[in-house]
């Protein structure tokens, strides 16, 4: 299989270091080749949302499956907008990887894939018509993955901890899901070889409030935690204190049931551990 992606960011490069040797050609879009050279073997493409090259559309158009990672614009996706008749006019396999936050608030109540987006964020309603017309492109077989809160190597509650950034925002009743890049890749490739086009929410087992994955990796690390702050009276960005407008349960049965997906991290618990001590090894092998 050829692969092609629309967005080389954080959870696409970590795919294709997992699975990028299962196919026969890997290429991508980047805003700047000439500054990424952290993936060996990967054909880099520059795309910034204006008219491809006429060799990025020709790549798309040989490709065998799109992995689409380019969040929409205020002005709709701009992937679709500059290669929507390279395309319309091919049959291939699409997975696009959309967001959890399409659901909105639901006061900690559960949800899973027959729940109907409802989110008051424009951001989550691009999102969800982004969704729509992916799956149109795609004639039925595009694989929608709609992703938790996502951490891994470099991102997560260790890395802000010990650059000073970590926070305990309290909101009573707030929770979230989250997922480790590790189950992302995993999902994504579970939905390449899945027969069928269809839409699944990729998160992990147990939504918890934000602070206590705090908590647990100031513990991990032996540090006092910060102190809490009332989500009424913290300073935060309006793009920060938006994140805290849904509260919802995300179900990830259909994922494990569907596609078969085991995860690596069934909660933050697991991620932060493996984490913890991967960094103590690095931190170890280079004394």
């Amino acid at each position: 299989m050829r692969l092609f992606i629309l967005g080389l960011g954080y959870s696409a490069r970590h795919f294709v270091r997992s699975f990028g040797g299962s196919f026969s050609h890997v290429a991508g879009t980047v805003r700047d080749p000439a500054g990424r050279n952290d993936l060996a073997g990967v054909e880099l493409h520059g795309f910034s949302g204006s008219r491809p090259a006429d060799a990025t559309l020709g790549r798309i158009r040989d490709a065998d499956v799109l992995l689409i990672s380019i969040p929409p614009g205020s002005g709709g996706d701009p992937a679709l907008a500059a290669f929507g008749e390279a395309l319309a006019a091919v049959h291939r396999k699409v997975v696009y990887l959309s967001t959890i936050g399409v659901y909105g608030d639901h006061a900690g109540g559960w949800v899973d894939e027959s729940t109907p987006p409802q989110s008051a964020l424009d951001r989550a309603r691009l999102r969800v018509a982004a969704e729509q017309a992916w799956a149109e492109t795609a004639h039925g077989n595009a694989a929608i993955l709609r992703l938790a809160g996502i951490y891994g190597p470099g991102r997560n509650a260790l890395v802000t901890l010990a650059n000073g950034m970590a926070r305990r925002i309290i909101k009573p009743g707030q929770v979230f899901n989250r997922i480790h890049v590790d189950d992302i890749a995993s999902a994504i490739m579970a939905a390449i070889n899945h027969d069928s086009g269809g839409t699944w929410n990729v998160c992990d087992d147990e939504p918890a409030p934000p602070q206590d994955v705090i908590t647990y990796a100031a513990r991990l690390m032996g540090v006092a935690p910060p102190p809490e702050e009332a989500f009424a009276t913290a300073e935060m960005s309006a793009m920060a204190r938006s994140f805290y407008s849904s509260s919802a349960r995300v179900s990830n049965a259909k994922l494990k049931r569907e596609l078969g997906v085991v995860l690596a991290y069934p909660t933050y618990r697991h991620g932060l551990d493996a984490l913890w001590r991967d960094d103590e090894e690095r931190t170890a092998r280079a004394r």
